[in-house]
């Protein structure tokens, strides 16, 4: 996630097991967190890696190691990606990625929120939650940060937390003060963070309570908008959730793809949902949006092996049209470069079957070239001037 036939399918998704999320309270602004909560500003590069690191080009890619506890720096014209640039310790299991104009990156992790000078390639706070994820795990239902997001003016970010066994709660982070301020209810696993163009409102969209938390940054109050094109049937076994949501350029239209098959485009002022046709027939999970408002989903493959098609990236325009463009191997994530000519996905897909690369694709060619890269790639973000802010 500002700075991814229903019929013969239903009797498949019964079979898949219960996902877990969790539950807090909200808290006021100026609440201070408690003493042990006291963020950590010690340098995380790997041991060995010592003195200054040359300064990051722009163009480099940050990408969140979901299988480790950093985030790798990739040179995405190098045939290795890592071009020397290495990786940064951030907490365990980072997840999602918002980047910064000041060349701050902030990282969902199981831990807390990392903050790292892309720049010098040090990470420089790890900001513990305020709320009770449980003990520190991996994979994917472990409790702590998923989707985040960054307000329009740097001041505040936004962290989606997990709570395994219950509803999740967004948790604001002062940037300059780099600690949690509020903690606000959301639903339960909440895979993306987005927020308004004129930064009044925060999205929260939860997998598995088939909804989208809309949250009001000047009175906290919060509404929930169902998106369950499919229905709900199922519950926390069925597939067929919302995962990642793009803030449409130019009405602020939430867009949200489900299995290759319908687009769910919300409007967060009236909470109405009117649902496009898509043709990639494959299940869906990354989006992102570029500058035109042209949209760009990641397919992970059919829910059913011998049901529906492989992975995609859909390129798909905003009058309605489409061009699959075929991926080998799960995905999960994908970002643009900052000439919107190239797309990059991540093969950290969330679920069994992921591999350590991104699918680096040329928009107008549709080449794709695998690049290996990192530990379970999930997030994945541009750094440098005019690059998109977040996946």
């Amino acid at each position: 996630m500002n700075r991814r036939s229903l019929g013969s399918r239903l009797a498949a998704l019964a079979a898949v097991t219960a996902a877990l999320a969790g539950c807090a309270s909200d808290d006021g602004d100026d609440a201070a967190p408690p003493a042990s909560a006291a963020p950590s500003t010690a340098s995380s590069r790997p041991p060995g890696s010592g003195g200054t690191p040359a300064r990051t080009p722009d163009g480099t890619l940050l990408v969140t190691d979901f299988g480790a506890d950093t985030v790798t720096f990739v040179d995405p014209a190098a045939r290795d990606g890592a071009a020397g640039l290495g990786p940064v310790r951030v907490g365990t299991a980072p997840y999602g990625i918002a980047l910064g104009e000041d060349g701050t990156a902030w990282v969902a992790t199981a831990e807390g929120v990392a903050a790292v000078d892309t720049r010098t390639r040090e990470r420089t706070a790890l900001i513990p939650y305020r709320t009770d994820t449980g003990p520190v795990t991996t994979g994917e239902y472990r409790g702590g940060g998923m989707g985040i997001a960054l307000s329009p003016d740097g001041g505040r970010v936004y962290v989606g937390v997990n709570v395994p066994g219950g509803n999740g709660t967004l948790e604001v982070v002062d940037t300059r003060r780099r600690e949690v301020t509020r903690v606000v209810p959301v639903g339960r696993r909440p895979f993306d963070v987005d927020v308004s163009h004129d930064g009044r409102q925060v999205y929260a969209t939860n997998h598995d309570s088939f909804d989208v938390t809309v949250v009001g940054t000047g009175d906290w109050t919060t509404r929930r908008i169902e998106v369950a094109p499919y229905g709900t049937e199922g519950g926390l076994g069925s597939w067929l959730k919302p995962h990642y949501t793009a803030v449409r350029p130019s009405d602020g239209a939430l867009l949200l793809p489900f299995e290759g098959e319908r687009l769910a485009v919300v409007d967060p002022g009236t909470g109405r949902v009117r649902i496009e046709d898509m043709t990639a027939n494959t299940h869906q999970h990354g989006v992102t949006a570029g500058a035109d408002g042209t949209l760009y989903v990641v397919g992970t493959g059919p829910i059913h092996p011998s049901r529906g098609d492989g992975p995609s990236l859909t390129v798909r325009t905003p009058d309605g049209d489409e061009r699959i463009i075929p991926l080998d191997g799960p995905h999960e994530t994908v970002a643009l470069s900052a000439d919107g000519r190239t797309a990059y996905v991540t093969g950290g897909f969330t679920r069994d079957g992921s591999w350590d690369g991104l699918s680096v694709v040329d928009l107008g060619s549709g080449g794709v070239t695998r690049l290996p890269v990192g530990e379970r790639p999930l997030a994945v973000a541009v750094l440098g001037e005019g690059a998109p802010r977040r996946a």
